[in-house]
């Protein structure tokens, strides 16, 4: 999936070599938005690094009973099944977890429900029953959850709230006030938003995760581990948030309590932040499926610095990444919705907005 044979030198330069657990996978070939994924390509995709990863259903229009089934039928050591509901199924959260899910999934904008649904108390009571994990989707086209997901952490307090996607749509108001029992997993491109999370959330509450297909776990494990590192957290905090706080949470077990958020993050470089704006853009233009045109052009322009600054390195290996792009992006496929080389540009787009943790040689 993608280009992680290009990506992977920049995940093992930052020296990682803890146990990963995905909290965040997707399967199904049905999704509206025209994105898929098979069951052999995210094994393949988790194998790459031996991981772990909790995974449920992409959008079906026609109902989740017999997706959740599905994927239920493929949980074993790697894939941890969770199943998608929506408050016109209520009872199928139960009936999931009786045969074996571990999780829920909640997608308010793709399946039109609101948070607040009072049909909703059965699955978040039995959360709440059984401690499970409840991934809450969180994306850019969801408006804040604000009180009503107060009112649900404060009603469902066993419940174990996973706002996806670095909690986009809250992330401004819940910045260095979260609550126990609410999560944020690291499933979005901005390390932005990433550094703002790992650097402003307690690091025993983010969580990795990728969002296969829309990215793969070696670029989400590569932008968590190096936003990780950033933002200051230390190689225990770092173990927790790919996957030890996350093993903890799908066996029902006690969490570890790893102290409070970091805020540290450093300022980024003047040099740095017009690269990263340049290569954002790019990124963006990607993901609806353009070329990313004269901002990569800018970037370049952007990565002459002097032989003595102190960032060299960084703007080399951003050059060395859009390298990779231009002389692969023409002959790759995504399989998906993205233009090629996508993650290419957008690795690129990690590295300038984090200096600091290692790069590989170039």
């Amino acid at each position: 999936m993608y280009a992680d044979d290009l990506v992977r030198p920049w995940w093992d330069a930052l020296g990682v070599e803890d146990p990963l657990f995905d909290v965040h996978t997707h399967v199904g070939t049905n999704d509206p938005s025209g994105f898929s994924a098979t069951v052999p390509q995210l094994r393949a995709a988790l194998s790459t690094l031996d991981a772990r990863a909790a995974v449920f259903p992409l959008t079906e229009p026609d109902g989740y009973r017999a997706a959740n089934d599905a994927v239920l039928a493929e949980a074993d050591d790697v894939l941890v099944a969770f199943c998608r509901v929506t408050p016109d199924d209520p009872g199928e959260a139960a009936r999931c977890v009786e045969a074996g899910a571990a999780g829920i999934k909640l997608h308010p904008a793709s399946d039109g429900f609101d948070l607040g649904d009072d049909r909703l108390d059965d699955v978040l009571g039995l959360a709440h029953e059984l401690r499970l994990p409840v991934v809450l989707h969180a994306g850019p086209e969801v408006n804040p959850y604000g009180d009503t997901l107060l009112a649900v952490l404060e009603r469902f307090p066993g419940a174990r709230i996973v706002l996806a996607h670095a909690g986009l749509t809250d992330l401004a108001w819940l910045s260095g006030h979260p609550r126990r029992n609410l999560f944020f997993d690291t499933s979005w491109w901005s390390p932005t938003d990433l550094v703002t999370a790992l650097g402003t959330i307690p690091p025993g509450q983010v969580l990795f995760g990728s969002d296969v297909p829309y990215s793969t776990p070696t670029w989400g494990a590569h932008a968590t581990a190096r936003c990780a590192q950033y933002a200051g957290l230390t190689a225990q905090e770092v173990a927790s948030v790919l996957g030890g706080q996350t093993r903890r949470l799908i066996a029902r077990d006690d969490l570890a309590d790893l102290g409070p958020a970091p805020m540290r993050v450093p300022r980024l470089d003047p040099l740095l932040e017009r690269l990263y704006v340049y290569l954002a853009a790019g990124v963006e233009a990607t993901k609806r499926g353009e070329s990313p045109g004269q901002t990569l052009d800018l970037a370049r322009h952007c990565c002459h610095v002097p032989s003595g600054h102190p960032h060299k390195a960084v703007f080399d290996s951003v050059w060395e990444l859009l390298d990779r792009y231009e002389k692969h992006a023409p002959h790759m496929s995504t399989g998906n919705q993205y233009a090629p080389g996508w993650d290419l540009i957008a690795t690129a787009a990690i590295v300038a907005r984090t200096p600091g943790p290692p790069l590989p040689l170039t």
